[in-house]
């Protein structure tokens, strides 16, 4: 019989992007005069509390003491806290619901926010561990819980002790108390959360940092929503690139290195390159660049490298032949909006393809060669599986037919070598 795993997932900086007592905080004493050295005592509390420098239990009772928040301020942290969920937390809604017995919260937080908010993404409530308040008859928070295991030092380790599941157990989280979870010994192992804070001391103990909630699902070979996580490509940007480029890249989770040339090492390994105005590309370093999908030069690219080589490898180029101030985010969104929907709208070098995303399907792209057959012997394959096709969109241009395939069945490795055998093409890529 085949061991039963259990998901055992963080609440604050993890399954949302921010501590939620210090957002309660920041609503509960808006108007207080003092609000910003309280904000400051309530921050050092939950940081001190995460890198094991303070009890959790003295960290929780202060933090309690400094809020002086009531039940129409959860009102209003709750609504705030729905749209700070984790993006690849979101996107990922459908894991949650197919390994709904599987997932439990577990956090030093309070029931009375956690609830309404992970409950949108099929968590049972039951399986929802977490402290809970202490009100006035007017609805005034005075105290929480002191029974409940959660609100003590250790507290999740006396938890999962009293809980006694039998299975594998991971653990997936940014602060102490996670990692005692496997320090203990009752998690199998434990994964750093790194996707909103990278606290050091935390990171440094783990099992695997995990920068995406898509790469613990990666690693662990889980249902995703994007097949390979964006924390694995390598965005390489090169030259004097506006920070406002590299923030917009970074915010949508690649790997990204900023370098003044294109060193040997990352040859082998890159996957995205943004180019500053004035900066060159050698041939045969471009030629040997075989994961590389995509450029993005913030500027015009004209003799800075060559957009045959680049048709030739199946490199989509965008660039901005006027040179145009916006090139800061233009550019870098065209290329994002490239590797996450495969839209080559304004490209330099491929048929111009703008289409949105679909829902509950996965996403295939074949670049080819434009030579009669190519999606005849494609859709063959597809019915040689048995792979129902949701849509297809074909552009070609006078040397490049660039095809992409949404279909909403599972599929298998065989599929994947079978597309890349047809003749004449040249790169084949599943977005998601």
């Amino acid at each position: 019989m085949k061991q039963q795993n259990f998901y055992i997932i963080d609440f604050d900086s993890t399954f949302t992007q921010v501590e939620a007592l210090d957002e309660l905080a920041r609503i509960s004493l808006n108007k207080h005069p003092d609000k910003e050295a309280i904000f400051k005592k309530i921050e050092d509390y939950t940081n001190l509390a995460m890198e094991g420098k303070l009890s959790f239990s003295e960290s929780l009772a202060q933090r309690v003491k400094l809020l002086e928040a009531n039940e129409d301020h959860l009102k209003q942290l709750i609504t705030r806290l729905k749209k700070k969920v984790s993006s690849s937390f979101s996107r990922n809604a459908a894991f949650f619901k197919k390994h709904a017995d599987e997932v439990l919260i577990v956090s030093g937080g309070f029931k009375e926010f956690i609830t309404p908010v992970v409950s949108q993404y099929h968590i049972k409530k039951e399986n929802i561990y977490a402290n809970t308040f202490v009100t006035t008859g007017d609805g005034k928070i005075i105290d929480y819980d002191h029974a409940n295991p959660l609100s003590e030092e250790g507290g999740k380790v006396k938890l999962m002790r009293q809980m006694d599941l039998k299975g594998d157990l991971y653990g997936i989280g940014d602060g102490y108390s996670d990692f005692q979870l496997r320090e203990s010994g009752l998690i199998k192992k434990f994964f750093a959360f790194t996707e909103n804070i990278a606290r050091e001391s935390i990171v440094s103990k783990a099992d695997h940092v995990t920068p995406s909630f898509d790469e613990f699902l990666y690693v662990n070979n889980l249902p995703r929503a994007i097949s390979y996580p964006k924390n694995r490509i390598l965005c390489l940007v090169i030259g004097d690139v506006p920070a406002e480029s590299i923030a917009l890249l970074k915010k949508d989770g690649f790997s990204i290195r900023h370098k003044t040339s294109f060193e040997e090492k990352y040859v082998g390994d890159v996957g995205m390159i943004i180019l500053a105005d004035g900066e060159k590309l050698e041939n045969e370093k471009l030629s040997r660049a075989v994961k590389l999908k995509t450029i993005g030069y913030l500027g015009s690219a004209r003799n800075k490298f060559s957009l045959q080589t680049c048709t030739e490898m199946g490199i989509v180029v965008f660039d901005d032949v006027k040179s145009n101030p916006r090139s800061a985010t233009f550019i870098p969104k065209r290329v994002i909006d490239f590797m996450n929907k495969g839209t080559t709208y304004m490209s330099s070098n491929f048929p111009n393809l703008q289409l949105p995303a679909i829902d509950k399907s996965h996403r295939l792209i074949h670049i080819h060669k434009n030579v009669p057959g190519i999606m005849a012997q494609i859709n063959t394959i597809f019915a040689k599986h048995n792979i129902n096709i949701v849509g297809q969109f074909l552009m070609t241009n006078a040397t490049l037919g660039y095809a992409i395939t949404d279909i909403n069945a599972e599929y298998d490795k065989q599929l994947f070598k079978s597309l890349k055998k047809i003749e004449n093409t040249i790169k084949f890529r599943v977005l998601y």
